[in-house]
């Protein structure tokens, strides 16, 4: 097992709490439209102190648990870009300025680091005192993976969101922005602005999404530090990454289909794990330097399939992919 001390732990949450303070500290400073090159740099920038993070914890840890880290660091970025989808559906269906996505972004990104460091902690807990936790978490994804494939050309209906359908019911809302404000006055009466929904829609879909990552990214490791570093390092370039690639977005046409391939894989990964562990030695474990090409060959797969089609025809449009079937609103408003 990795052993981290609390030394250990302090200075890598440290790590991540000064890189989302000046995250937060840009945003609120200088709200402006984050262009081109300031997004590459800023990617360049999260994904270079990532590798740094792998490779120091290779060189002393050893190369299994730095392997672990890098399989699990590029599962929790293939799913943030399907993350990033949903982000771009909830910007355009309640109109977020472009001033202020930076500061949305940076909250969801904060709130995500606090729901996945909540189930990391409870997943880590389960899978240690119970190993048929194991077989859940790979049934919990092989149904994930079949849901996302049966509805990968659909998006998520963020209005259908429960969240947001209880805020909009119990807050009054306003009709336009008032800056960055999620509080305003009309009149005489205090009302929310629609920035505070969207941080709402913004919080559901973490939740939604740290139940999907969570479970996968322990189907390549089972050490708790990994799973955290891997998922804070995914996360913490989340916001330029999305700056990046949104005008991309609509050409990667396969990539729920990748994703719902990866966590499949993943889910007979935990499932085998489970039979070699509870049921039979004989049973074989999938190691994770293969778990590690077979997640790099479907991204690459998938990104250049995509590519070549959205070139051979340009309507093609990607989507974000759903777990249920969704209606379009129209249809779903005559419904009642």
């Amino acid at each position: 097992m990795l052993e981290i001390g609390a030394l250990g732990w302090g200075l890598t949450v440290a790590l991540v709490v000064v890189l989302l303070a000046i995250d937060l500290a840009v945003a609120a400073a200088r709200p402006h439209k984050v262009g081109f090159r300031e997004a590459v740099l800023w990617s360049v920038f999260y994904i270079a102190v990532a590798v740094a993070f792998g490779v120091v914890l290779w060189m002393t840890a050893g190369s299994q648990f730095g392997t672990e880290f890098f399989a699990g660091y590029i599962v929790e970025k293939s799913l943030s870009v399907d993350n990033l989808f949903v982000f771009v559906i909830i910007m355009s269906t309640f109109a977020v300025p472009e001033e202020h996505q930076h500061k949305v972004l940076t909250f969801g990104i904060v709130l995500a680091l606090v729901m996945r460091g909540i189930f990391i902690a409870l997943g880590a807990t389960l899978l240690n005192y119970f190993s048929f936790m194991f077989l859940l978490f790979g049934l919990l994804l092989l149904y994930t993976a079949v849901q996302l494939f049966r509805h990968r050309d659909e998006d998520p209906d963020v209005e259908d969101n429960g969240l947001v359908k209880v805020a909009r019911r119990l807050l009054p809302v306003t009709d336009e922005y008032d800056g960055g404000k999620l509080l305003t006055r009309v009149g005489a009466r205090r009302m929310v602005t629609p920035l505070l929904i969207v941080l709402i829609a913004i919080g559901g879909i973490d939740l939604l999404f740290a139940l999907d990552s969570i479970p996968a990214v322990f189907g390549v490791t089972r050490e708790a530090y990994i799973v955290f570093a891997a998922n804070a390092f995914a996360l913490l370039g989340l916001r330029a990454l999305f700056f990046l690639v949104k005008g991309l977005l609509d050409r990667l046409v396969y990539l729920s289909t990748g994703l719902a391939i990866i966590l499949a894989f993943i889910g007979v990964k935990l499932i085998l794990h489970w039979l070699h562990v509870d049921i039979a030695p004989s049973v074989p474990e999938i190691p994770t330097p293969l778990s590690l090409g077979v997640i790099v060959g479907v991204l690459l797969v998938v990104t250049v399939a995509s590519l070549v089609k959205t070139r051979r025809d340009p309507t093609a449009t990607a989507h974000a992919g759903s777990l249920r079937a969704t209606r379009p609103r129209e249809q779903a408003e005559r419904d009642g």
